[in-house]
Parts: structure tokens; C-alpha cells; sequence
């Protein structure tokens, strides 16, 4: 057990300080609490002058013309109904919206509040009802965190806790500007919020997640942002629940919340952040149904109702004069209280100008008029709130009015941007609360690690993401001491707390949880990672035992991806904890973590580029698969070090029985001469043990006396050694019917017939010999001219096995392959991977005569028992990408350093370029029409194709990465050739992309 032997020692220790100090214990401990309150407390927001405020809209002549135009003309019912801010739902019957109508028309309304339903029925509605009214309505809904708070198929923001979290204000803004245009694009006037709440008790069973956190700086800050950012969209805030509903134990839904403070505290903690947004120009103000002894002596007598609450402190203490809101009167904390009409009597003699969510308006009607004549509502006590209602509507537009336009809707509410904006919340909300021994990032990806799930939610993008980095294995017993047992095969334990992303669901652990957390991390290295509301973490006595501890705050799809992103170093942690965890963790805390160089995840927005014109590869891949030009691809883009697209398409074969995954594995053909021996080249040349001069005579004997001995190191790279093409080699091992020779292979292995060719088909071991000597002896052109030759590569692992005495297979996961975190690259597939999760290349009726699925495809190479220089290796587009993405960075990657800058930068020198060769050293360079770019990448750029339809791009200039994979040999290459190459599919895709980067 960890730390076991130091545990026992310090026991006795802290048993004898526990039975000696426990009352000084106590006592220091309150007095860390004290300090903390009072520390709160120094913090004074001084007010501005009213005459210093700023304004959402600042009165017009026009606007006082247009609201007393419209005020002569009113009668009483109509004066009365703009009082009314009534309930209304777009997935309710024609019951409901006849009953809505019938209000609208009869008793004149002034505004509707929508709950739940859909952004489409509900913008029709608002239309209907619109066109309904006299008087244009105001139409409001609770969008705290979106429009998806009330409607379905709508963007949902974070919730108010995770933006506590980011210290970037610009992004809290942005989150409010783009609700704000949400909101207008619906016909909505009023988002209800920001919540003001400082929820300074976690127990609270209403606001929780809806605060911003504990402390009132932070709240005030927070909202300030939001709010400008909505309301710079023209859009009205509404502040709430005044005068503060965040340390109350019960739900004024259901009852009436005591808050039992001072007038002192309220004013110094509660009051601050409506101090501030009153100064910023917030629109509006919700009061809450709170019972406030020391502001309102009156017993059970709720805040909405008092006037010392809503007219004396709110309007001439604190000189709030827009529209002032009543929560909603259905709510137990107001209907308890009084009965229809005469509550919104109440409400109405204690300040407020609009009723919100009436429970019956046609009776509270009757009672107002009632009360206008006998003199209990004066004309001027009604017109102040009227004429005021009617001002705001003037500020929201509703003097030219337009009904919403349906058309693109959906799509306008639902764009790109939220998904832009969203990762960067999430990159600057997730919170590190503990770092031991800079167990994050996580750098070493040799390591075996283990991944258990704790709670009962979704936890799918996180586990996809985690192995995008490196092998995690998955590990579930409900026997914690079995569990244990397993963990032990593992270096280190990533745990996940994953409950449903709801606001007001309990996201609390259960015992066996608990428990199970307790003696995971007792046994092994863990870090754990919470996707649920910080509050989760109070059962935990103490973190001792946890070497990581991460805070994601939301179970939902980019929390999971970003939280990944910081695991492994791709992003950096930044958030800062809103609220206290125990002693354990106080508010503000969070540490920030190191960013290593490796590829992480963003939307194209994020790094410049357009989602909507890159989604126009899916139209060029289609257009492949279709024409039979390949069964499947894999297509991705990287951006600044950011995956921004990553997709499959279609099938293994043409029979569609296997669809393509992101995670199969694709013959590379020659791009394995880029991504497995021209690496482990590299850093030969950077270690110094060849020079660009050095002779291949001297590299290696087999050549020293042959034709071939004065060819240096940079022709041979560049293709500029006049060597031949290629051989089929395997033409001399088959009869005359295509079928392989006895003496040459055998169907089972036997000595000296063990390296594997296929199925059922083994070459004899010497072979290799009979290939290196037929390439030494073959002829070379007398004309120095650019020749690209597969026998370069195959020299090329000849050396590097001589020169490090290792096999080239070893080499590359050893250097490269197991650090960067390439597990699904490999030669030789199948002896790791199933052969469903590899796409086959040929169906081979002329040498091997069978499927080729999970066997390299080049002849050559497979004679070699499938591990050659110059093909061979089996990967998808993500492990592919992390290569080029190392070469990007030049020789870096993971904060790991593979050669030298000067080292890449000379293998990616075109040497040639004078003598029309447009290729560095092992990599393609060529741009022309005969090239295989779409003749738009700069001239510093780079990759590789692949003979069986694959090709992996960089531009430095524009930092993008291309990777193409696809089997378009399979079942055959026919008659018409390479079709991928003559349509241009791959340059066609790659220019889309260039083509998507924002100017």
C-alpha cells in the first residue's frame, strides 16, 4: 500500500497532536473560516453617481413622443395588461395556444415568457401572438446559459459555475454576445439573466450551478461581461433574484427562503455585484420571493412584496430606475402568500412594474380594476410602470416591429461560432486543483495506462480522445478488491467522474464510489478527472492519496475532448476554482499546467479557417467512392497544432459490410518511406554518423565495389542517383501460371522458411540477400537526372540496421513511435490488431491469390516479411498526423526533442530545384501541374504519397497538416489506372482546405 511504512509512523504522531490540540484545532480552524468571511467583506464596490451610469439606451424625444403617443391612447384594461408578463409554451396543444391568444387579445398582455419547447414553434407563435396584440409584446425567456435552458435543438453555453472558472472576461463578453444574437434572431426582448446570486452555500437547492460562484468579486465581473455582451446585441438583461437567493436552503419554487442576515452583510456580499450592473447599465431586475427579517419586519413577508425591499432600498437607495420584474407569482415563495389579484396588488404597491408568470390573469384583472377605483392603484402609480414598460419597448425595437423570419432559422441560431467559442471556454474554465510531482501532463506515453469510470453518465468523447494520444485501457469490476488486482499490471490510473450534465440533477457519489475512489488511489497512481459540479468533491475527506485532481465541471462532449487535450500537455489549465471545496481546496485556487507540443483539437474557426467551406470535402469524397475510384478514406486537417477536421468515409469494400472508422488501419505504401525510415535517417545525420557527402561505398560494403559507390547521401535522398525504378522482384519466384515456386516458399513455416509473405505463404530467409544483390548489380543511367527509385529506401533500412544494429521496426517505435504516441502504426498489423479494423488493398490473383488484408500490398516488401525501407507500414490519418506535425515543429514533439531544427531543415532543402528536381531529402516537394498538390502550397512545404491512394502533406507558411488515406487499390487496379490520381481527388480536398483559410 502506498506510503504505508510513513503512514503508521505519522499516525502516533498526529494521535498525540489530535488528543492534545483538538480545542486549538478547533479554534484555529474557525478562525480561518472568520478571516475568510472578513477578507470578503474588505472588498467595497463604490457606486457610481447616477449621472456617471451608463445607459443600455439613453431616452430619445422620439422614444418619450412614441411611449406617450401610445399611453394616451390606452384605456385602463389595456394600461393594465402591459403589467402582465404571462407563461407560454411551443410543444403545447391548440388549447394552449388558443388560451395564450384569447390573453393576448382580450386582456391586452404586454409580454410572454417562453418555456419549453422548440426554436422553430416557437418563433412561429411569437408571430402569431404578435400579430394578436395592439401593442407589440415583449417576449422574454430564462436563456442562462442559452436558449437550450428553455428549447430544444438550440446551442447550450456552460453553465454560470464553469465561467466562474475563466479568468478571460473578453470570453465571458463573447459567450453574452453571441446569446444576445440568438435571442434577437428568435424575437426574443428579454434574456432572464445574468443570475446575481452569490452562492455562498453549496447546499443551495435552486441556484448552484446558475451562480457564478462564492465570491462576490468574481459574480460582479462575470456578469458585468455577460451582460454587456448580451445587451450589446440590443438584447435586455435582467438581474436576479434581488436583493440575493445564493445562500438560502430551500427553493422558492416550492416555499418562501429565510435569509436571515444583517442589512450589513447584505449590503457588503449580496448587494455588490447589482452595484456594479446598475453602473454598466443593466436593463432590468428580478426580485426574488425571500423572507429577509432584517429588511422586511413583517413576518413571511416576501421581498417581491415589500416596498422596503423593491422601491426604498432598490429604487431610492440604490437608484435603480428600469424595469423591475417579480419573480414568478406562480412560484409557492409569492402564491402562498396572497391570492390572485390581491398579490399582484402587493407586488405592484411595493414597486415592481411587471407581473411575471401570473397564475390568472383574466381574475387578476377584474381585482386591479376593482383596486384602480377605489383608489388603492393611482393613474400615476400606474402610468410610472407603464410608461416605463413602454419606454423599454421602444429601446428593444418593438416601435417597428417585424415578425421573425423562419427562413435558415435553425441554422442561423446553431452556427459554427458556438462551437469556436465553446472549446475556448472550456481551454480557460478546466481547473488542475492538484499537481503532484507534475503528474500533468501526462509525458511519458511509454507507460501502461488504465482508465475506470466512475458514475453513471456518458463518458465516449472522453475515452475516444484519451486514446487519440496513447493506448488506454479501459478496466470495470465491481469488486473493488478485483479491480485492484487488475490496476496492478498498470503505471498509472486515470479516473473519471462522469454524472449527467443537468443543472438541477444530484451529481453527488454514491458510497460505493467513494469507496471504490479511496482504495483505487491508496494502490495506484491516479489522477482524477470530475465532469460534474465542483459541490461533488465535499464527500471526499481529504485528496492524500490522488496525485492529480482535474476539474472539468460538465459532462459534455468538449469538456471531455479539452480535459483530454490537458492530460496529455496539447492545452494548458488555466481555470480557476468559483467556489470552496472543504479546507480542502479554497475559491481561486488552480494551477496551471505546461503546454507540450503536441496535436491537439479546436473547431477551423479557432485557427482561421471556414467550417462551412471545409465541409465540402465530404462532396470530393463522396465523388470517389461513387465513381469506384476507393471503397474507404480517412480525410484529416491539423492547423497550428489543432486537429480541426477528421473524417471517415464509406467502406473496407465495395460490399459495404465494414464501414470506415477513424481508428482502422490503412496500407501507407511509400509514405512509410517518410514516416518510418527517413525518422530514424534523420537522426543518423544528426548525430552526425552521415554527412550529405558521405558515400554510399562507404555506408555500406555490399556497394563499395559496385556501380554504385560514388552515389553520396543527398542524391541518393533526392532521387538523383540514377538508380532504376523498381523490380518485381517477385516474378522470378512464381510459374508460369503466377503461382509461387516451391523452391522458393513453402505454406507453413519450416527452417529456413519463416518470414511471412501471407496467409499460408512463407519465403525462404535468404531472399533478402538475393534482392540486396540484384539492386548492387543492376545498372544506373549514365545522365544524372531525377529518377525516383524504391531501391533508395530499401538501401536505406540496409544501413540503418547496419549502422545501429537494431531492425527498422524496433527502431521506429523505439524512437519515434511509442513516445509520440503512434499506437496504431506499425508493420505487420495483424499480430496486434483485428483484421476488421484493416482495410484491404488487392484482391491478389496474380502472386499471393488471396484477400491482402492486413499484409503490405507492395510485392517487394512483402518478400521481406512485410517490413521494408520504402513500404510496409500500416497507421491511420491521426498517427500520421502526429508525424508530420513533428516535422512541422521541426524535430520536436510532446516536449520532446527527436533532431535538430538545422537537421529538418536541411532534409526539407530542394537541392535540385535548379536541375527541375522539386524534392528535399526523402521528401516530395513538387508543385507543378505534374505534382501531387493542388499547386496552392508554398514553396516550403512538403509529404508523401502512397502508391495505394494515400498522401500526407505540411505547409509550414500556412502550419497545416494533410492526411489522406484510402485503399483505391482494393479489388484491383484496372484497366483505367489510378482514377484517385487522373479526377485529382486528393488535390481537389487539399485545395478546399486552402481555399477554407479566413483572409
Amino acid at each position: 500500500m502506498k506510503n504505508s511504512i510513513i503512514k503508521i509512523g505519522l499516525f502516533l504522531a498526529v494521535l498525540f497532536l489530535i488528543i492534545n490540540c483538538g480545542v486549538s484545532k478547533k479554534n484555529k480552524t474557525k478562525a480561518i473560516v472568520d478571516k475568510s468571511i472578513s477578507t470578503e467583506k474588505k472588498e467595497t464596490y463604490i457606486a457610481k453617481n447616477k449621472s456617471e451610469r451608463k445607459s443600455f439606451l439613453k431616452d430619445s424625444d422620439a422614444e418619450n413622443r412614441w411611449a406617450d403617443s401610445i399611453y394616451s391612447k390606452m384605456d385602463l384594461d389595456e394600461k393594465l395588461g402591459q403589467l402582465f408578463f404571462v407563461s407560454a409554451y411551443s410543444n403545447k396543444d391548440s388549447v394552449h395556444e388558443n388560451k395564450i391568444k384569447a390573453l393576448v387579445e382580450n386582456y391586452k398582455v404586454g409580454g410572454i415568457i417562453f418555456f419549453q419547447g422548440g426554436p422553430v414553434r416557437q418563433a412561429k407563435l411569437t408571430n402569431v401572438y404578435q400579430a394578436k396584440a395592439k401593442v407589440p409584446l415583449f417576449i422574454g425567456l430564462d436563456a442562462e446559459w442559452g436558449l437550450s435552458m428553455r428549447l430544444d435543438s438550440t446551442y447550450r453555453y456552460p453553465w454560470n459555475m464553469t465561467l466562474g472558472a475563466i479568468q478571460d472576461l473578453n470570453l465571458i463578453e463573447n459567450v453574452g454576445k453571441n446569446m444576445g444574437v440568438e435571442c434577437k434572431r428568435m424575437g426574443i426582448h428579454f434574456n432572464f439573466a445574468p443570475v446575481l446570486d452569490i452562492n455562498t452555500n453549496p447546499l443551495n437547492p435552486i441556484i448552484g450551478n446558475r451562480s457564478f460562484g462564492e465570491n462576490k468579486v468574481n459574480v460582479g465581473n462575470k456578469a458585468v461581461a455577460l451582460m454587456k455582451g448580451i445587451q450589446s446585441q440590443g438584447v435586455l438583461c435582467t438581474g436576479k433574484h434581488f436583493p440575493g437567493h445564493g445562500d438560502t436552503s430551500s427553493d422558492s419554487h416550492k416555499t418562501l427562503p429565510i435569509v436571515s442576515f444583517s442589512k450589513e452583510r447584505i449590503d457588503e456580499l449580496e448587494l455588490y455585484p447589482y452595484k456594479q450592473l446598475f453602473d454598466e447599465g443593466l436593463a432590468s431586475v428580478m426580485v426574488g420571493h425571500l423572507n429577509i427579517p432584517s429588511l422586511e419586519p413583517r413576518e413571511n413577508y416576501p421581498s417581491s412584496a415589500s416596498y422596503e425591499v423593491v422601491t426604498n432600498m432598490l429604487q431610492k437607495q440604490m437608484g435603480f430606475d428600469g424595469l423591475i420584474f417579480t419573480d414568478g407569482l406562480g412560484m409557492k415563495g409569492a402564491s402562498n402568500f396572497k391570492g390572485v389579484g390581491d398579490l399582484e396588488l402587493a407586488v405592484l404597491q411595493a414597486g415592481n412594474d411587471i407581473f411575471l408568470c401570473p397564475d390568472d390573469v383574466p381574475t387578476a384583472v377584474e381585482k386591479l380594476k376593482s383596486f384602480y377605483a377605489d383608489g388603492q392603484i393611482t393613474e400615476d402609480r400606474l402610468a410610472h410602470s407603464v410608461k416605463k414598460i413602454l419606454h423599454y419597448k421602444y429601446k428593444a425595437g418593438l416601435n417597428k416591429y417585424k415578425p421573425v423570419d423562419l427562413q435558415n432559422l435553425q441554422q442561423d441560431i446553431n452556427g459554427p461560432q458556438n462551437d469556436a467559442l465553446h472549446y475556448k471556454l472550456y481551454e480557460n474554465a478546466i481547473t488542475v486543483l492538484k499537481n503532484e510531482k507534475e503528474i500533468l501532463p501526462i509525458k511519458n506515453l511509454n507507460q501502461k495506462i488504465a482508465y475506470v469510470k466512475l458514475g453513471d453518465d456518458d463518458n465516449s468523447d472522453f475515452i475516444t480522445a484519451l486514446k487519440k494520444y496513447t493506448e488506454i485501457t479501459e478496466v470495470a469490476n465491481t469488486n473493488v478488491d478485483t479491480l485492484n488486482a487488475e490496476l496492478k499490471k498498470y503505471d498509472l490510473v486515470i479516473i473519471g467522474f462522469h454524472k449527467i450534465n443537468k443543472p438541477w440533477e444530484k451529481q453527488d457519489f454514491t458510497e460505493m464510489e467513494l469507496f471504490s475512489l479511496q482504495k483505487i488511489a491508496e494502490n495506484n497512481k491516479v489522477i482524477f478527472d470530475v465532469f460534474a459540479k465542483p459541490y461533488s468533491l465535499l464527500p471526499i475527506p481529504n485528496f492524500d492519496d490522488i496525485e492529480g485532481v482535474i476539474v472539468s465541471y460538465q459532462n459534455a462532449a468538449i469538456s471531455q475532448i479539452v480535459s483530454a487535450e490537458i492530460l496529455f500537455g496539447a492545452k494548458e489549465a488555466k481555470g480557476k476554482l468559483p467556489v470552496s471545496i472543504n479546507e480542502n481546496f479554497k475559491v481561486n485556487e488552480g494551477l496551471t499546467t505546461q503546454k507540450i507540443d503536441r496535436l491537439g483539437f479546436e473547431t477551423p474557426e479557432n485557427v482561421g479557417m471556414n467550417s462551412a467551406i471545409l465541409s465540402k470535402i465530404d462532396a470530393i469524397a463522396q465523388k470517389a467512392i461513387d465513381g469506384k475510384m476507393a471503397p474507404g478514406m480517412q480525410v484529416l486537417v491539423a492547423r497550428k497544432g489543432n486537429v480541426v477536421f477528421q473524417k471517415s468515409y464509406g467502406y473496407h469494400t465495395y460490399d459495404k459490410d465494414v464501414k470506415v472508422s477513424n481508428t482502422d488501419l490503412f496500407d501507407v505504401a511509400s509514405i512509410s518511406k517518410m514516416i518510418s525510415t527517413l525518422p530514424n535517417v534523420m537522426q543518423l545525420y544528426d548525430k552526425n554518423k552521415v554527412a550529405l557527402d558521405t558515400k554510399l561505398g562507404t555506408m555500406l560494403p555490399l556497394f563499395a565495389k559496385s556501380n554504385k559507390k560514388d552515389i553520396s547521401f543527398k542524391e541518393l535522398l533526392n532521387h538523383y542517383a540514377g538508380l532504376i525504378a523498381w523490380s518485381p522482384f517477385y516474378k522470378s519466384t512464381i510459374d508460369a501460371k503466377g503461382y509461387p515456386l516451391a523452391q522458393y516458399y513453402r505454406k507453413i513455416p519450416e527452417k529456413n522458411f519463416t518470414t511471412k509473405v501471407a496467409d499460408s505463404l512463407f519465403i525462404r530467409n535468404d531472399y533478402h540477400d538475393t534482392i540486396m544483390k540484384f539492386i548492387a548489380d543492376s545498372p544506373i543511367s549514365i545522365k544524372k537526372e531525377y529518377k525516383y527509385s524504391d531501391f533508395t529506401f530499401i538501401i536505406l533500412k540496409e544501413y540503418l540496421e547496419r549502422a545501429t544494429h537494431e531492425k527498422l521496426e524496433d527502431l521506429s517505435k523505439e524512437n519515434f513511435y511509442n513516445s509520440i504516441g503512434m499506437n496504431y502504426t506499425t508493420y505487420n498489423p495483424l499480430s496486434r490488431f483485428d483484421k476488421n479494423a484493416i482495410a484491404p488493398t488487392e484482391i491478389d490473383t496474380y502472386f499471393r491469390h488471396q484477400v491482402i488484408q492486413g499484409y503490405v500490398h507492395d510485392m517487394a516488401a512483402a518478400m521481406e516479411g512485410g517490413i521494408a525501407g520504402h513500404a510496409g507500414i500500416f497507421s491511420n490519418a491521426m498517427d500520421v498526423a502526429k508525424m508530420m506535425q513533428l516535422f512541422l515543429q521541426k524535430g520536436s514533439y510532446g516536449g520532446k526533442r527527436y533532431f535538430s531544427a538545422a537537421t529538418f531543415d536541411t532534409f526539407n532543402t530542394c537541392f535540385y530545384c535548379a536541375e527541375g528536381v522539386e524534392r528535399g531529402l526523402g521528401f516530395d516537394k513538387r508543385m507543378g501541374k505534374d505534382g501531387p498538390t493542388c499547386q496552392c502550397t508554398s514553396p516550403s512545404s512538403f509529404g508523401h504519397t502512397g502508391f495505394t491512394g494515400n498522401m500526407a502533406w505540411v505547409d509550414p507558411e500556412t502550419e497545416i497538416v494533410y492526411v489522406f488515406l484510402s485503399n483505391r487499390t482494393y479489388p484491383e487496379v484496372g484497366e483505367e489506372g489510378n482514377k484517385l490520381a487522373k479526377e485529382k481527388i486528393r488535390e481537389d480536398i487539399q485545395k478546399i482546405i486552402y481555399e477554407s483559410i479566413i483572409k
